[in-house]
């Protein structure tokens, strides 16, 4: 009996020591699971770090994404800026090329002694009218243009040389404008024709000084416009300009098929003439001959 009840005296201070404050000394289940419990600490706190490391290579690879995508960006930009310039460079080039071609031809166009003569297109294709500057007309057109005197200077009409129509083509003095061509009717039709020489374009009143010649067929007239003082024509004139615009006109009938009318025009400035003043130093003019049929049978 004694020793059952040491033995039940052992038990129940070994569960009274499990249940109240023998927590210090502890029973061998106790002490085993107290290292558990800071181990599962331990591993708790670790999930907890590796989020905000994770966040942190998640801002770090953003910030990397975000410089990337700005380079792209800029580089980007940069090849368009360089574009962009090329072709603003490459129009703008253009653009003066456009304007210097366009001044060259302004510049040759309306400097002294322009010349052409023309037919009328339609008259040369349905009825053979044309033009050459050789009797012979190996090469007919319907447009000629006399070669231009640059800077031309005053002179007297008497300063021509008598026999300027008897050169073919474009033979200019130094002072005047010569050129010789021919109207020939290659057709098969007989023909009769009007021609009309006008004033396109004349700057600083130089026109009022200019003298045209024509020797049709190796008779001259020589035209000048009326005097300033509206009392005729000039001295040295044998007409006068038939308006402000139009210098002459001439006409033909019976113009049979490979017949030819020759023509020389030259034009000069009579320093004879009052109106040949210094106020029209660097005038221009340009006239033009148009030959057109008016009946043909």
């Amino acid at each position: 009996m004694a020793d059952k009840a040491e033995e039940t005296v052992k038990v129940d201070a070994s569960e009274g020591g499990g249940g109240g404050g023998g927590t210090a000394q502890g029973t061998p289940e106790t002490a085993a699971k107290t290292p558990d419990t800071g181990q599962a600490e331990e591993v708790s706190e670790a999930p907890a770090k590796s989020k905000k490391s994770r966040k942190r290579d998640g801002s770090n690879k953003s910030e990397k994404f975000k410089d990337v995508v700005e380079l792209r960006r800029t580089a980007k930009e940069v090849k368009r800026h360089v574009l962009i310039t090329r072709v603003m460079a490459l129009l703008v080039g253009i653009l003066v090329a456009i304007v210097a071609v366009a001044y060259a031809i302004a510049y040759f166009y309306d400097k002294f002694g322009s010349f052409t003569v023309k037919v009328n297109k339609y008259d040369m294709a349905k009825q053979g009218l044309c033009l050459s500057e050789t009797p012979e007309y190996d090469h007919t057109v319907s447009e000629l243009n006399a070669n231009i005197v640059y800077d031309m200077t005053n002179i007297s009409g008497l300063d021509i040389p008598a026999n300027v129509d008897m050169v073919n083509g474009s033979h200019n003095g130094e002072n005047y404008i010569a050129y010789t061509f021919y109207l020939i009717n290659s057709g098969d039709d007989t023909l009769s024709y009007e021609g009309e020489m006008v004033i396109d374009n004349v700057t600083k009143g130089v026109d009022e000084a200019v003298r045209v010649a024509i020797y049709k067929n190796g008779e001259k007239m020589v035209y000048g416009k009326t005097k300033s003082s509206g009392q005729g024509k000039e001295s040295d004139c044998d007409s006068e300009f038939l308006s402000s615009t139009i210098v002459m006109r001439t006409r033909a009938e019976g113009f049979k098929p490979k017949d030819r009318d020759k023509y020389t025009v030259v034009i000069w400035l009579e320093g004879n003439d009052p109106d040949c003043v210094d106020a029209i130093i660097g005038g221009t003019i340009k006239f033009t001959l148009i030959f057109k049929i008016i009946e043909s049978t």
